[in-house]
């Protein structure tokens, strides 16, 4: 199995430099003396398209022959990997065919209607979606783009850690959430490459550890029934993300629903981050394992904020304190 190196992220930048944003990144004086240690936000949120998927999937849809465009591509996603590959595709003039559980967000849905994406709804399961995904690419001949486990859309992933890193300069930690892992695994390509004595560290929902307890196994197993508000971190590893944060990633800490609405208030009110539950895992993580962080440089990546706050009844700060 090939894995990806720094060079590939650099070729990966170049090649989507004129069509992604170069996001914001935010530091909170009072998230850092909550937490003794810097904390620098990678404001993906910021993105095209609402998320750090808009990265993976420009450069997936703008490494095609014209002949595979003229195929168009199709994928199977909750969101917004859909979203991103739907904007990415019309801006390379070819169709995006998006096969969605019919339990998505409907915020997300409108997301890929708004960027052009042809959706199929399928039932929440990722048998019914790989099934689905079968049926499109067979009907329009497709190419089909996976989520995460895809070594151009890592390589796009990539360069939201490398940009993190140029612009705040050494850091100590970097930190990304991790679902299927295509965010972790290509920010820990960058992070080794630039800054190989930094840690790199995942963040997951306690409720959906399977990255967690596949690192420490050694082995991928897959998440079974994930309960999380954070549904974009739902899915299991792919061979080769998991391959990746084998050789790369320190260590994955998990957080609790709590700590998780926890964080979005404080992303909201001290930072002025709109996060979406997925977005703030990894400073959920740090809410539990607050030694650790302490006298650090810690970076990052919040990885989207498509979402609607008013499905969300926790903005008060008994809900921070109780989590502290």
């Amino acid at each position: 199995m090939r894995l990806p190196d720094f060079s590939n992220v650099e070729i990966a930048h170049n090649r989507i430099r004129p069509f992604v944003n170069r996001t914001v990144v935010v530091e909170s004086s009072v998230i850092n003396r909550m937490f003794r240690g810097r904390f620098f936000f990678k404001c993906e949120n910021y993105q095209k398209a609402g998320a750090f998927k808009f990265r993976g999937a420009a450069n997936a849809v703008f490494s095609l022959s014209e002949e595979e465009a003229r195929r168009g591509v199709a994928t199977h996603s909750s969101g917004n990997h859909a979203a991103a590959l739907s904007l990415a595709a019309s801006l390379r003039g070819a169709a995006a065919h998006i096969v969605m559980p019919d339990n998505a967000p409907e915020e997300k849905i409108l997301n890929v209607r708004r960027y052009g994406g042809l959706i199929t709804f399928c039932e929440p399961t990722l048998a019914a979606r790989e099934a689905g995904l079968e049926e499109v690419i067979a009907k329009t001949g497709a190419v089909f783009v996976h989520p995460y486990n895809n070594f151009t859309v890592i390589c796009g992933q990539a360069t939201a850690a490398k940009e993190l890193i140029e612009e705040t300069g050494s850091l100590d930690v970097v930190m990304a959430p991790v679902g299927g892992g295509g965010l972790l695994s290509g920010t820990s390509v960058s992070v080794k490459a630039m800054l190989p004595d930094a840690l790199v560290i995942g963040g997951e929902p306690l409720n959906a550890d399977d990255t967690c307890r596949s690192l420490k196994a050694g082995i991928i197993l897959p998440s079974v029934n994930p309960d999380t508000i954070a549904d974009g971190l739902r899915t299991s590893l792919g061979e080769l993300s998991f391959a990746i944060i084998r050789e790369n990633v320190t260590d994955i800490f998990t957080a609790t629903e709590t700590s998780i609405k926890a964080a979005m208030v404080l992303l909201r009110r001290h930072a002025g981050i709109l996060a979406e539950p997925s977005s703030a895992v990894p400073l959920a993580a740090i809410m539990e394992n607050r030694s650790f962080f302490e006298g650090r440089r810690t970076g990052i990546i919040i990885s989207g904020g498509n979402f609607n706050p008013s499905r969300f009844q926790f903005w008060d700060d008994d809900l921070v304190e109780g989590a502290l």
